[in-house]
């Protein structure tokens, strides 16, 4: 039997008789999606995970069944079971071909071959009480089956959890069925934090949880966040509560009632309008005082390491004064020396999913790095420039850490704008990162100048010192159907929580220090939209070094102090911070550099392109090429076999497909065929140049002509004319133009329609034929 027949003869009555299925709040979901599919060159979705049965008791998955033929043997499914067992994170898996069952433990690592599955009693019994003795002594168990029996909220069926955002929900209620007070989850940026903190507050909410545990009211729960577009995004993000159980905290609205507000369940605030308020003495007395400490039953922190939980921060207070309720802290930074406080506070997370992650499933997008260096990357006074303002100091090497800080050159901001405006989508939008708010303001007024768009909201600046007009323009950049403002400038507000989809372009034009908010910047652009294969991040200031670092995207390595940094951090001032007693200390006055005329013209600049390894690592173009040797014997035997695979569009796109999936993206092989100068070759001749370094490549014209000498004599003169057309193509543009799904539109180009093709040149399977075969000329051992 195959595998289907396999399923339904042996596999699907075998479950039904241990009860999946039958048993009351069992079921199976049969070929379950687990990824989406990396997303790949061309907005083409890589294989996606897909369990073949996820076995459900009381609303929570318990297992994972991999079916295999019963022509096979049981061991082949192992270690897609194991892999499938790991990424939704359950303690039991199984591999089946029908005939026999081998059921693995993954947290005892027991394995071996069973007689039948367990039952779903049995199953929730392994899975829960093995190592819960306190489950049922403490309504572990009552709670945990009360927040099952709560489904997802799902918005009339048009929404669905996505696989970890359904674990992290299902992690947190369980610590909270074990009473735990301070629970974080750690995610990356774009992955839906909000999200699943709606989902927890829904199962909160529709179960009458609160902080007596007694079921008798509903929870009353406090979302707090730092800035008020993340509370709003938020506060929008639960629109399927009953709108009176929503309540939006401002201090306007206390100050206009003279309290604070207590009809609601679900409140939304940020710290700041919390540690405000005053007595009737004028002096401070913090809003949240108003409310009694055990007023909220579970609070949800928002980006949680940005000073909430650190022990110098006045936010902590609010945490401590609400000690009572549950705290969830949300954070999108694994633990690192500047978030310790963080993890110390709330514990290690009950849930982790990275960035890696996030990409290699599908659910963000893939991004790539353009290093642009330019020979005024540092500058050293000559007297032959203009000091505009301030005082230079003479001889003295001005690097990246002092630039629009102690120095401006606006001349050298106006190159690097050039340089982003020549290489970028004008009409994509775009984040540019700044040193401060006044580099921010000169960078927006240096695009509108330069931009060949006419529009004054082209780019605006969105900093502080913006107010709510920046709020305003956010909003309008945020919404996927305005094109108007398409670039932001920034300094440090929009480096986190800021939630545009859309966004293709990140621009670094300051020097990141922190890994917490490199992380961050990023995110900033891995949020998925229609039509979005990948964004870029042009990098003017060696940001990629973080890449290297081995805290990108996995667990820190312990710091030996005796050991050299992985790279040097360059020494930037820490932001001003008001001295407390006492005025701040003056700050020198920036100095102006006016470079002499002419000197600006004379600026060179050089852009590269970083290659990426499989596991999400940089590597040089030598690495690449090195790396993309060892593969290719894998996919082909000879250069024989090479030939065939690239002569048919059909096989050709097979071998681009499984070289995508072995870290060798076709964008990638277009960028090395610049490096080892065949632009004018065909992308076949860079595959046999790495495999045989003999190998001599020719011109994609050169190919074509010797093409025709063999082709033509065997085509008729209408023939002719099309495959001239098309190789014509060819020379202009590469091999894409060979694919088969440019067909379609090579007939229309030519012909105006298909009709009017098929007229000419015969039936459709006639012309594919025509297409495909031609192209076997083209590849011709003696044309190569």
């Amino acid at each position: 039997m195959n595998e289907a027949e396999t399923r339904a003869e042996l596999i699907d009555p075998k479950l039904k008789a241990c009860g999946w299925g039958v048993v009351e709040g069992s079921k199976v979901l049969r070929e379950h999606p687990i990824t989406a599919g990396k997303i790949q060159t061309g907005g083409i979705r890589g294989k996606r995970d897909i369990a073949d049965y996820v076995l459900v008791y009381k609303g929570i998955k318990l297992a994972v069944v991999e079916a295999k033929s019963d022509a096979l043997e049981v061991g082949e499914g192992v270690m897609q079971a194991k892999k499938y067992a790991e990424k939704l994170k359950l303690e039991t898996t199984y591999s089946t071909n029908g005939k026999a069952i081998y059921q693995i433990c993954m947290k005892t690592g027991v394995e071996g071959l069973v007689s039948e599955f367990l039952s779903p009693d049995a199953l929730w019994e392994k899975t829960f009480t093995s190592t819960d003795n306190d489950s049922k002594a403490g309504g572990v168990e009552e709670w945990r089956e009360k927040f099952a029996q709560v489904p997802f909220e799902d918005k009339s069926g048009t929404w669905q959890l996505r696989y970890y955002q359904e674990i992290a929900v299902q992690r947190v209620v369980e610590a909270i069925a074990h009473q735990k007070q301070r629970i974080l989850l750690t995610l990356a940026t774009g992955t839906g934090k909000t999200a699943i903190s709606f989902q927890i507050a829904w199962k909160l909410f529709q179960t009458r949880w609160n902080s007596n545990r007694d079921g008798s009211r509903r929870p009353r729960i406090l979302f707090l966040a730092d800035r008020n577009i993340l509370a709003d995004q938020a506060y929008n993000s639960f629109s399927a509560f009953p709108e009176d159980a929503l309540v939006r905290i401002k201090p306007n609205a206390i100050k206009k009632s003279g309290k604070v507000p207590t009809n609601g369940s679900i409140f939304f605030t940020i710290f700041q309008t919390f540690m405000s308020g005053t007595d009737a003495e004028g002096k401070p007395a913090p809003y949240f005082g108003e409310y009694p400490s055990d007023y909220f039953d579970f609070i949800i922190i928002d980006e949680c390491h940005r000073g909430g939980a650190n022990d110098e921060s006045n936010w902590r207070s609010i945490l401590e004064y609400f000690s009572p309720a549950v705290q969830l802290g949300l954070t999108a930074t694994p633990k690192r020396k500047d978030n310790v406080d963080t993890y110390k506070y709330f514990g290690e997370p009950v849930y982790v999913y990275s960035l890696k992650e996030g990409i290699n499933d599908g659910f963000l997008t893939p991004f790539k790095v353009k290093r642009i260096k330019t020979t005024l990357d540092d500058y050293r006074y000559t007297s032959d420039d203009t000091i505009v303002e301030g005082d230079i100091e003479e001889g003295k090497l001005y690097e990246e850490k002092d630039f629009n800080r102690t120095i401006e050159i606006v001349e050298r901001e106006a190159k690097r704008v050039a340089v982003f405006l020549e290489e970028a989508n004008p009409h994509e939008k775009a984040i540019i990162f700044c040193a401060n708010q006044g580099h921010a303001a000169l960078i927006r007024d240096l695009v509108n100048q330069k931009s060949a768009q006419n529009d004054p909201f082209y780019c605006v600046r969105v900093t502080a010192n913006d107010g709510e007009e920046g709020e305003r323009l956010l909003r309008e950049f945020q919404d996927n159907e305005k094109t108007i403002p398409t670039i932001l400038t920034t300094s440090q507000k929009l480096s986190t929580g800021v939630d545009a989809r859309n966004i293709r372009s990140i621009v670094l034009l300051r020097p990141v220090n922190s890994m917490i908010e490199f992380k961050q910047i990023v995110g900033r652009g891995t949020r998925l939209f229609d039509g979005k294969t990948f964004f870029t991040i042009y990098d003017f200031v060696d940001a990629y070094k973080h890449f290297y670092d081995p805290e990108w995207d996995g667990d820190p390595i312990e710091e030996d102090p005796k050991l050299p940094k992985p790279y040097p951090t360059p020494d930037v001032p820490k932001p001003d911070v008001i001295k407390d007693p006492g005025e701040p200390a003056p700050k020198k006055p920036k100095v102006k550099v006016k470079l002499r005329n002419g000197k600006d013209r004379e600026i060179q600049h050089m852009v590269s392109t970083s290659f990426w390894s499989a596991d999400g690592k940089p590597i040089s173009a030598e690495e690449f090429l090195n790396n993309l040797f060892g593969e290719l014997p894998k996919l082909f035997k000879d250069e024989a076999e090479l030939r065939q695979l690239w002569s048919n569009p059909i096989t050709r796109k097979t071998l681009l497909s499984n070289l995508e999936e072995a870290g060798f993206p076709k964008e990638d092989l277009l960028t090395l065929q610049k490096l080892v100068d065949m632009e004018q070759s065909d992308l076949y001749d860079v595959l046999e140049y790495v495999f045989n370094g003999d190998y001599i490549a020719i011109s994609r014209e050169a190919r074509s002509q010797a093409a025709k000498a063999t082709l033509f004599a065997l085509l008729n003169d209408k023939q002719q004319e099309f495959i001239a057309f098309v190789l014509n193509k060819y020379i202009a543009t590469g091999v894409d133009e060979l694919e088969q799904e440019k067909l379609p539109i090579l007939l229309i180009n030519k012909y105006q329609s298909l009709e009017d093709a098929k007229a000419i040149l015969g039936d459709v399977a006639n012309i594919s034929k025509l297409f495909i075969e031609f192209q076997a000329h083209l590849y011709n051992e003696r044309v190569a």
